[in-house]
């Protein structure tokens, strides 16, 4: 069995020199006035069980209070906050969200102006917080290849290698017409000048195989049944160790997702929301994002993390989903891949 190469941390957290992050504990008078409360209902469309179980554990030991956690997909996530504001039910406290959607809430009305959260000070170079939401982590989107079926020499070393004819019906990948990596993919290419609506159209004649289940499609390949899947996320490279598959950073760069916090509309907690909000970006926690394969978005942070638990080197971030985009290019993947 091959082991998968290439596992270190991604580039930009180390891009540039780090100003010395400040003091991670909260105010006194946030911490007390939060604890009054109680409770923060957080809810959240990034799927990762594993990781909200810690955060909500770390989060409740630290200062007593309730994490009450939804974890739906991110459509579900939408429809139940419609329901709930329409009807003036204020529930949640805290939406954990893509970047693009939760600015596309915010400007609908479903998520409001969070105000102070100290630690939003401490962004990484191009992550900087806004008025409505802070970065909470980075996913990356890669290629993944079956190291049995696919020699170095072969490997897509590009996103642009995906158009040779000998890949036509062998790659397996996200669905680019639906929010999710293979979306951030199309968006990221969208935006290169190198590829664009053309690089689309080429692939599309590549007869790609799209799916919505990214871990079963993993092992679907690392079986043999693909030798490409695309896009790769980072979160996951952990787990293929000692499958017979190998992560390809292309040499444009990788797609990305920075999935952020809001304060949702009439937050029945909102101390508690600015609280668990400025500890999901302490050190303490974003050190716990970087050790589950994540790009962590707080400075000083990325090299704090194990060696053996970084992924994807030298990784430049090439590009993500975009509000303004957004709704237009779904339109487009859809009518490029029919």
């Amino acid at each position: 069995m091959h082991a998968i190469a290439r596992l270190a941390v991604f580039a930009i957290a180390a891009a540039a020199p780090l100003a010395a992050p400040r003091a991670q504990e909260a105010p006194a008078a946030l911490v007390e006035a939060a604890k009054k409360e109680g409770r923060v209902a957080w809810y959240t469309s990034y799927v990762s069980p594993e990781l909200h179980a810690a955060v909500k554990k770390n989060f409740e030991a630290k200062y007593g209070i309730a994490v009450d956690l939804l974890n739906v997909r991110a459509s579900e996530l939408e429809e139940r906050l419609r329901t709930e504001q329409s009807a003036g039910r204020f529930i949640g406290d805290v939406i954990q969200h893509g970047q693009a959607s939760i600015t596309r809430l915010f400007r609908a009305g479903n998520v409001q102006e969070h105000g102070d959260v100290p630690n939003a000070a401490n962004m990484i170079d191009g992550q900087q917080a806004e008025p409505w939401e802070i970065g909470s982590l980075i996913t990356g989107y890669a290629i993944m290849v079956n190291s049995n079926l696919v020699k170095p020499e072969d490997e897509p070393k590009s996103w642009r290698d995906l158009l040779d004819p000998k890949w036509k019906g062998k790659i397996l990948a996200d669905d680019m017409r639906a929010l999710g990596g293979g979306f951030a993919v199309f968006s990221a290419t969208m935006m290169h000048p190198d590829m664009g609506e053309a690089f689309h159209r080429a692939l599309a004649k590549q007869d790609v195989v799209f799916t919505r289940d990214v871990g079963q499609s993993e092992r679907r390949v690392a079986r043999g049944e693909y030798p490409i899947w695309m896009p790769q996320v980072s979160v996951n490279v952990q787990g293929l160790k000692g499958l017979p598959v190998r992560v390809i950073v292309p040499r444009e760069g990788i797609a990305y997702v920075r999935l952020d916090n809001g304060m949702l509309k009439n937050a029945p907690h909102p101390n508690a929301a600015r609280l668990f909000m400025n500890y999901y970006v302490s050190e303490e926690n974003q050190t716990l994002v970087g050790s589950m394969g994540l790009v962590p978005v707080t400075k000083g942070v990325a090299e704090k993390i194990p060696a053996d638990r970084r992924v994807m080197e030298n990784a430049k971030l090439m590009g993500t989903i975009r509000v303004e985009t957004q709704a237009q290019w779904l339109t487009l993947a859809s009518e490029i891949y029919k």
